[in-house]
């Protein structure tokens, strides 16, 4: 199994927010990553919003850095530490846009880029942006094809429902030619879709409870039985958690097998911190006592 981290001060939501954030930036960031780097983590996330309306800050926050410049900061200054979009809402862009942007990334960093995508909910947003909300499903299956024919391709070419494109040269392209693409989401449509065109499902605000039938029924989907290709189940544990309390260490093994037993491959972690010392203190135990004896 891998650990992951849900990046603190690059995203503020409401759910898991900590009041040290509020007034922490670049350098702040960068510490968090060279520590995850240095204690084996497999990737740091980032989430994508443009601009968020006042009135629904309070549900999903306002703070949401963009990935792309903020992985790019921290490409130079990691060596192994991964970079996951967390997500990427795919109806905004073209596939050509994000194989040529985020392709360079993946130059840069050495192929350190996970591109984890969703189907975007926030209507208004959508109006902001001039991107069409309704029938949004049908142009994030095209544009999901067309990204998959796009990416680490110099020369692409793709002929779809939404996207049409060939003779062009997009370079620099990227050095995965398949680079790993996570689709998040929380429904079974979201994994039927994550099964048939990606390489990992990332659903948010499901417990263990929730997942534990939903991916046994899955197991028996024709999507699941008919894949060739090694499939990620990248989950999140249903608590905030603190490695640095003793009386919390046998309880978060615990839990970590839990998620296991139901197929995790990947688990999502967010941490219960006060600060940055105590962030980075709890990357350090929770490496050191809790994470060795899972990984695969």
């Amino acid at each position: 199994m891998r650990f992951g981290l849900v990046t603190p001060v690059v995203t503020r939501h409401p759910d898991h927010q900590a009041p040290w954030e509020e007034d922490a930036g670049p350098a702040e960031i960068a510490r968090l990553a060279v520590a995850a780097d240095r204690l084996g983590y497999h990737y740091v996330t980032c989430s994508e919003h443009v601009a968020i309306p006042e009135h629904v800050a309070p549900v999903r926050g306002t703070r949401y850095y963009d990935p792309l410049a903020t992985f790019g900061f921290l490409a130079a200054q990691t060596a192994r530490l991964r970079f996951v979009t967390h997500v990427l809402v795919l109806p905004y862009h073209h596939p050509l846009a994000i194989a040529k942007r985020y392709g360079t990334l993946d130059v840069l960093s050495g192929g350190r880029l996970v591109l984890g995508v969703g189907v975007g909910t926030l209507e208004e947003e959508f109006a902001l942006l001039g991107a069409e909300f309704a029938g949004r499903g049908a142009r994030y299956e095209d544009g999901l094809r067309a990204l998959r024919a796009a990416f680490g391709r110099r020369t692409p070419a793709y002929a779809g429902t939404h996207y049409r494109f060939e003779g062009v040269v997009v370079d620099p392209c990227g050095v995965q030619a398949r680079v790993p693409i996570w689709l998040g989401g929380r429904s079974p449509r979201s994994l039927r879709r994550a099964l048939e065109f990606g390489d990992g499902w990332d659903p948010f605000k499901l417990t263990l409870a929730e997942l534990e039938p939903l991916l046994a029924r899955a197991r028996a989907w024709r999507e699941w039985q008919a894949r060739t290709a090694p499939f990620d189940v990248v989950l999140a544990p249903d608590r905030l958690l603190d490695p640095t309390l003793p009386a919390e260490r046998a309880a978060l093994i615990d839990l970590v097998e839990r998620y296991r037993a139901i197929g995790a491959t990947v688990l999502n972690l967010r941490f219960c911190h006060r600060s940055l010392a105590h962030y980075l203190e709890q990357l350090e135990v929770f490496a050191r006592e809790i994470a060795p004896p899972h990984h695969g």
